[in-house]
């Protein structure tokens, strides 16, 4: 790859990231429950004083709503908390809880992101920039546990690498063939934001976008991505793999969004 194509790619995966620090995450959370045990609790009141006045009650109910949205988007952006509670809601259904046993943590000696394994004996895709320099690489599945791996193919064109593993029977994604449309509602990624693992979120991909550095076009995905989610595979209703998330980008028409490279660009079929 060229140096000025490496640097464009840096700028891209550093300076368009919506940060947010692991203890932002965590207050977050915990803000979420502080806020479901005081709704229950004040519903719990209501039922033993039934001779309060609701009017009251209400007008109490509306301050402390009023208090916390001014609150706030003082300390945290609007899509960081809609990435909290979706996220919470995507990663109970079941079908989400399979395809997060194929994604892995990947891990270098100064480096992190996500993984998916697209073969039962353990090929793995993942950006290139995660991968890139690193002397030493560790892929971790949930409940197959460490692996050694090996880079066998590199892709840094389209940003992407391919690693093998020595296992076998480990849980896997199945890609999707073919060319997709520019434009897919309710996909869904999983990856390893900040320092949680495993974290499914939805979106839609709303387009293409062409990078100075790149040839192909790749795909604008309407979804909170954060540092972490470099790698994170983008499932579409059917299950299969379409993109990787590798980026995000502040764009002119639609705001911050994500870029996911199309795995099309890509022929994975002999290791299938």
């Amino acid at each position: 790859m060229k140096r000025s194509d490496r640097e464009d790619r840096d700028i891209i995966d550093e300076d368009l990231y919506e940060d947010l620090e692991p203890e932002e995450m965590y207050e977050l959370v915990q803000e979420e429950r502080q806020k479901l045990k005081e709704k229950e609790r004040l519903a719990s009141e209501e039922q033993k004083k039934s001779i309060f006045p609701k009017w009251a009650f209400w007008l109490i109910a509306v301050a402390m709503f009023i208090q916390v949205i001014a609150i706030i988007p003082q300390t945290f952006s609007i899509p960081a908390i809609e990435f909290i509670q979706t996220s919470a809601k995507v990663m109970q259904d079941e079908q989400v809880q399979q395809y997060r046993e194929a994604v892995v943590v990947i891990e270098g000696a100064d480096n992190k992101g996500t993984g998916f394994a697209i073969s039962e004996d353990g090929y793995i895709v993942t950006n290139y920039h995660v991968i890139e320099d690193q002397r030493t690489i560790t892929v971790a599945f949930e409940e197959q546990g460490l692996f050694d791996g090996e880079v066998v193919e590199t892709y840094p064109d389209i940003d992407l690498a391919l690693i093998d593993v020595e296992a076998e029977n480990v849980p896997h994604l199945e890609i999707a063939n073919g060319q997709q449309p520019a434009e897919i509602e309710n996909v869904l990624f999983i990856g390893n934001p900040l320092r949680f693992n495993g974290i499914a979120n939805k979106g839609d991909i709303i387009g293409q976008t062409t990078l100075s550095s790149w040839e192909q076009s790749v795909y604008l995905l309407d979804a909170p991505v954060y540092r972490g989610n470099s790698g994170s595979p983008v499932i579409n209703e059917s299950g299969k793999v379409i993109a990787v998330v590798f980026a995000t980008q502040k764009n002119d028409e639609h705001g911050r969004v994500g870029l996911a490279v199309p795995i099309s660009y890509i022929e994975f079929e002999n290791l299938q």
